[in-house]
């Protein structure tokens, strides 16, 4: 019974296609995601002779990637004078 239900859904994407907006959001998500890893990365190359280092991960890769430069200047700023 699973197998055909599979089966069928399946079939169904072959025919119908697969639902573009989620896909094509979802792929936009992760690669903001990548740049904002990338700007932190970068932060840290530079940040480390002034004793800044904001760490890497799922949530301040978020932050800097949808955020932009200044989501990394923020998360900065945050590092430097609250932490």
């Amino acid at each position: 019974m699973i197998i055909i239900v599979i089966t069928s859904l399946i079939i169904l994407l072959l025919f119908l296609g697969t639902p573009v907006k989620p896909v094509r959001w979802i792929g936009g998500a992760i690669v903001k995601l990548i740049i904002g890893a990338i700007f932190l990365f970068f932060l840290n190359a530079f940040g480390n002779s002034l004793g800044l280092h904001v760490p890497i991960n799922l949530g301040t890769a978020t932050i800097a990637g949808f955020l932009g430069i200044p989501g990394v200047f923020a998360l900065a700023a945050i590092q430097y004078w609250v932490i």
